[in-house]
């Protein structure tokens, strides 16, 4: 699995960033990123599947 995060969308609620710190990061303008290249190891799909549930944006 490997997470995006639309950057044309993001308005930098960073819920995705507070629930799952360990697949996002924010950029210096307050808006969520993903680590890396996205990929996402078996034992964070659930967190990654729960941000992307809580993004308002989605």
């Amino acid at each position: 699995m490997r997470i995006k995060v639309d950057t044309e969308k993001c308005q930098g609620h960073n819920r995705c960033y507070s629930l799952a710190p360990e697949l996002f990061d924010v950029d210096d303008y307050g808006y969520a990123t993903e680590i890396d290249d996205g990929t996402v190891s078996l034992e964070l799909v659930d967190k990654a599947k729960l941000a992307a549930a809580n993004c308002t944006e989605v």
